[in-house]
């Protein structure tokens, strides 16, 4: 735990149930604001909770909800093992189906929830800083609500832009928030089409936004407990994400 925060396990309600989460918080009591953490698909953990202490001692209330909450509290899975083909086929098999259950719709009502949670620590708005899936997760929630989200910040994201008539950046319209996404280099879950289709869906929609490719980043760069992290370009993510928080607050 990082000085100048402190952080504990705590249980939101939900429309579906009751999500286990991890709440960091800075320890003179009085956040700035709060910031909703999305995880990635491998799930709430000890990296994630370690990534929100260092959002929350900057001055903030970080909530980062197991998202999976619906097949049960986190751990769901020990980080595997995919160094070969037959690994990775196996655990994607698994992770698929919790993937498939995050619909738009319970995105959006979890997302209200999760972001009543944060409201009873730190003023509105929120922001929202996502990874992996919860980048994309992050569009749907800041869409959905967003009159309480200030900002947006994506990494690493996938499938942000789909053929499927409810594709997540459809919705920039609704979107006030200014967003920033930092994408990673070579990324076969958001090439360099899809990513310029999600510039201009958010410059058609007046979305105040940046985009940038971290040049020889991977998907999941930011994550040090992945074989795809990156102490160059997750401290570069830092550094975004804290001047997008100082300009939104």
């Amino acid at each position: 735990m990082l000085a100048g925060m402190s952080g504990s396990k705590i249980d939101v309600k939900t429309h579906d149930g009751t999500a286990d989460a991890y709440l960091a918080l800075p320890d003179d009591g009085q956040p700035r604001h709060g910031v909703l953490l999305l995880m990635d698909a491998f799930g709430l953990r000890d990296v994630i909770e370690e990534m929100a202490d260092r959002i929350a001692a900057r001055g903030y209330a970080v909530l980062a909800p197991n998202l999976f909450y619906r097949a049960g509290r986190a751990p769901l899975f020990e980080m595997p093992d995919l160094s070969t083909d037959e690994a990775r086929g196996a655990f994607f098999a698994q992770l698929r189906p919790l993937m498939d259950a995050l619909t738009a719709d319970r995105v959006a009502a979890d997302g209200e929830a999760y972001l009543d949670a944060l409201a009873e620590h730190a003023p509105e708005p929120a922001a929202i800083t996502g990874y992996c899936m919860g980048a994309r997760l992050g569009l749907r929630i800041a869409a959905a609500h967003p009159e309480r989200v200030a900002a947006l910040g994506g990494f690493h994201g996938g499938r942000m832009v789909t053929d499927e008539p409810d594709s997540p950046h459809r919705s920039a319209g609704q979107i006030r928030a200014e967003v920033y996404f930092g994408h990673a280099d070579n990324d076969q879950s958001n090439t360099p089409e899809q990513i310029r289709a999600l510039d201009e869906a958010l410059e058609q929609a007046g979305v105040k936004h940046r985009s940038d490719v971290y040049e020889g980043a991977a998907h999941g760069y930011t994550m040090p407990d992945t074989a795809a992290y990156d102490a160059d370009a997750a401290e570069r993510h830092y550094r975004e994400l804290f001047a997008l928080l100082d300009r939104a607050f």
